[in-house]
């Protein structure tokens, strides 16, 4: 699996995985609407710590440099 996530695109993930935690902390995010933004974040954390976004390979987009 080669990665085709940029790092900056791999850390903005990171920063909306910690502001969706954060919601959820606080109190912001409740019901239904838990489990969505859980299942989010997860994907988020998983494709920003891996580097490898399954949905670009689908449509073939790359924000990593190819060298």
């Amino acid at each position: 699996m080669m990665r085709n996530m940029a790092t900056w695109d791999r850390m903005l993930r990171l920063i909306v995985v910690i502001a969706m935690a954060a919601g959820w902390y606080a109190g912001f995010v409740s019901g239904t609407l838990t489990l969505v933004v859980g299942v989010l974040a997860a994907v988020f954390l998983v494709t920003g710590v891996s580097g490898f976004c399954p949905l670009y390979r689908l449509v073939g987009l790359a924000t990593a440099r190819r060298g």
